[in-house]
């Protein structure tokens, strides 16, 4: 008699449906959201390093001195754009190239960004969790590389 109650007892099965259906549910969501951060420290990765061979290559003031190439202006200046998207980014993770090469032509400013995305949520819901390195770059023309032909 009190195993045909306790079989036709319904209470606590929405909890237990519940339990078995969160867990999967919240990989979704803290997934989506994640991987979501990822891209979007990609691209302001690379619109860091765009932005900075640009400022490098027009020797701009606020990433040279006194119009002149310095790797530390350079630097502070892909920093507090990277900034501006909401990344951090260290000295180390910037380098910044003077009149390098890019595609095979000569009198371009390179700047190369290597970044470890780590992530907040769990190793058990999300893969992305021991880190994930990002790299970017950008070639700029240099504005004030001699002329070719003069």
């Amino acid at each position: 008699m009190r195993l045909r109650r306790l079989a036709a007892d319904q209470r606590g099965a929405s909890a237990v449906e519940f339990a078995l259906v969160a867990v999967p549910l919240l990989m979704l969501i803290f997934g989506t959201i994640e991987y979501g951060r990822l891209m979007w420290t990609r691209q302001a990765l690379q619109e860091s390093a765009i932005a900075g061979a640009r400022c490098v290559a027009l020797r701009s003031l606020s990433c040279t001195l006194d119009g002149d190439f310095d790797l530390a202006s350079a630097r502070a200046f892909i920093r507090q754009t990277a900034q501006g998207w909401l990344v951090a980014l260290d000295d180390t993770d910037i380098t910044v190239s003077d009149n390098v090469t890019c595609g095979g032509v000569d009198g371009f400013v390179n700047v190369r960004i290597a970044h470890e995305f780590l992530t907040p949520v769990p190793a058990a819901l999300v893969g992305l969790a021991e880190g994930t390195a990002l790299s970017s770059s950008a070639c700029f023309p240099n504005q004030s590389a001699p002329a070719g032909g003069a």
